[in-house]
């Protein structure tokens, strides 16, 4: 199957990203290369792009796409290591980043990655396939405290700790291998009443849920945030594409807390802790895809673009 991805809210996210001829930049969720095509095109073969990303599958796409541009570098990595990763390649400071946290249409669609729960498929979920740690590891090996945990941190789910136990009771019989099979683990868990009243499929949250805790994708991301600030040159534009509230939260706490850090009583007329704002917020409340890419994108229906201007 080839790498194909749709790129959400290209044109507002590298518009937000503000490239100017010459200046460095980093595309930290490289995927199929889409934003990173459009970055390249503005930099007018000037500059430099390097792209990040842990899949070998899109890395491996993304540079045969983009192989022809003299300015652009890929790395293998996860962008939470963006600062090692830079110092590897001699990069201590940055005209701008975009990270888009969504996961790729290519990785939803080939089944035998496990992240869908539309196709039964070895239950892996590994963004990284060079990790050891799968979906199916967790699923079978962790206990209940831990699978309600993740259930209910990273997925919100209401049915956390029923579903813990359906998944305990199962793989006491037979290990929990596919996606049908932990699908299944969910519908047994939830009333049919209630599932039918879902607005989505009953099992998205407790996939949504393995998958972040397989990645460990919200744990690292504010220091992450934090990092991609500190390594922007004054002026230098962060841009940041989120699809699900618990990582838009992280973002929107994250940058609102590096535009005001000031952590004086409210009541007191003048700032005593001396913290100075460190970034501008862009695009006020965030960025939301308007109707006619929604309709055309159905998967964009959830994304939150919001970004940050080094002071």
């Amino acid at each position: 199957m080839s790498f194909e991805h749709v790129s959400v809210m290209l044109h507002e996210t590298v518009d937000l990203l503000g490239v100017r001829e010459g200046g460095v930049y980093v595309d930290g969720t490289l995927g199929g290369g889409g934003h990173s095509a459009e970055i390249l095109r503005r930099l007018g073969g000037t500059g430099h792009l390097y792209g990040i990303d842990r899949d070998g599958d899109a890395l491996a796409a993304a540079t045969a796409r983009l192989s022809g541009a003299g300015n652009f570098t890929a790395i293998r990595g996860n962008f939470h290591d963006v600062r090692a990763l830079l110092a590897q390649q001699g990069v201590e400071q940055i005209d701008g980043m975009m990270v888009d946290l969504g996961v790729s249409s290519y990785q939803l669609d080939t089944a035998e990655r496990g992240f869908s729960y539309h196709a039964d498929a070895p239950l892996d979920m590994r963004m990284d396939q060079r990790q050891a740690l799968t979906a199916a590891t967790i699923v079978n090996t962790w206990d209940k405290a831990e699978l309600t945990r993740i259930l209910r941190d990273y997925a919100e789910e209401k049915w956390a700790a029923r579903i813990a136990d359906i998944i305990i009771e199962h793989r006491a019989r037979k290990p929990i291998e596919t996606t049908g099979e932990l699908v299944a683990c969910v519908d047994a868990s939830i009333p049919k009443k209630v599932r039918m009243q879902d607005s989505g499929h009953s099992a998205r949250r407790t996939f949504q849920a393995l998958r972040i805790a397989v990645n460990d994708e919200l744990d690292p991301l504010r220091r992450a945030l934090t990092d991609m600030v500190d390594l922007l040159v004054p002026g230098g534009h962060l841009a940041v594409l989120t699809f699900h509230s618990l990582e838009d939260r992280i973002v929107k706490q994250t940058l609102r807390t590096l535009a005001n850090p000031c952590t004086c009583p409210p009541k007191i007329p003048v700032c005593i802790c001396g913290k100075k704002p460190v970034v501008r917020v862009l695009g006020g409340g965030g960025i939301k895809p308007g109707a006619e890419e929604i309709e055309r994108n159905p998967r964009s229906r959830s994304a939150m673009l919001r970004g940050c201007e080094k002071l």
